[in-house]
């Protein structure tokens, strides 16, 4: 993948190195920390009046955000020798671009989201994650974080190397923030709360990521056209990325067998269908994941 002809966008933050929770848990601008009393409370209370626990946790932690923990827009940005940093800074930068152009035609403007770049641990306003996370997009402050170590866990443990596999995770996580700005991210959490199915083959959760994919695939797509950029074998680094990560092969994988009820992401061949679907004609209308009968 010919990256370096992408723009790179100044909306990549480094958190590395940072210890962004204070070794002391979630906390809040006078200092005192969140209990795990305090948590299990809230988290109580979620199940009870059927909102998800992380939104409600979210909003609190993202006071803590603004309050406590420095603003990602204040911390550095990575620096010009970090290759790695610089093609997440590529690959975000074409995001912008390619959804920048499919808002403005449609009559709207494209909001750009923040790539928060940590190692190890992160505090977001969807509550504190670490690397086992994997890359996550929070809705509650608009921003994708990743700890780069993902990408050779891909190559090692998921036998899915190459730029443009890396590319399509980061774009799929730009994805969720598209559907956040269509709308799409509120209503599933109006649905969670009037106690829809959400787990599950063909619930909801699924059904949202795999629009994602489908998006992250009209991404491609556009950004083809545009710089041409694609070298041989890059489709299929993105589509065996894809096909690593469904959730029947990662649970075959992790414990032997393969649970159809906790589906949260999509089988492997959904994954790859509904990326090579937004990838054939870059149409956002073809990513309509939610009325589609057989996914």
């Amino acid at each position: 993948m010919l990256w370096r002809k992408g723009r790179r966008s100044d909306n990549v933050v480094d958190a590395r190195g940072d210890d962004m929770d204070g070794g002391g848990g979630m906390r809040f601008g006078g200092g005192k920390g969140l209990s795990l009393g305090a948590i299990l409370l809230i988290v109580g209370i979620g199940w009870i009046t059927g909102q998800d626990p992380l939104q409600i946790l979210g909003q609190l932690t993202g006071q803590m955000t603004e309050q406590s923990a420095p603003s990602s827009q204040t911390r550095k940005a990575p620096p010009a020798n970090d290759e790695q940093a610089e093609f997440v800074r590529s690959i975000l930068g074409d995001t912008e671009d390619t959804w920048g152009a499919i808002f403005q035609q449609a009559g709207r403007q494209y909001k750009e989201p923040t790539l928060v770049l940590f190692s190890n641990r992160v505090n977001s306003a969807c509550g504190m994650a670490t690397s086992a996370t994997g890359p996550f997009y929070c809705p509650a402050d608009q921003k994708v974080y990743l700890d780069m170590a993902f990408f050779q866990e891909m190559a090692q443990r998921f036998k899915a190397a190459g730029d443009f596999a890396q590319a399509y995770v980061i774009a799929h996580e730009v994805g969720h923030h598209v559907q956040t700005l269509l709308g799409v991210s509120a209503k599933i959490q109006a649905a969670r709360q009037q106690g829809r199915q959400m787990q599950g083959d063909g619930g909801l959760l699924v059904r949202q990521e795999l629009q994602a994919d489908c998006l992250a695939g009209v991404w491609a797509y556009h950004a083809q056209k545009r710089l041409n950029w694609l070298e041989p074998g890059d489709v299929e680094e993105a589509l065996n990325a894809a096909n690593a990560i469904g959730d029947d092969r990662l649970q075959q994988q992790g414990q032997g067998r393969v649970v159809p009820d906790s589906f949260t992401h999509g089988t492997s061949a959904q994954r790859v269908r509904w990326f090579k679907t937004g990838f054939a004609q870059g149409q956002v209308g073809q990513c309509d994941t939610f009325a589609a009968k057989n996914l």
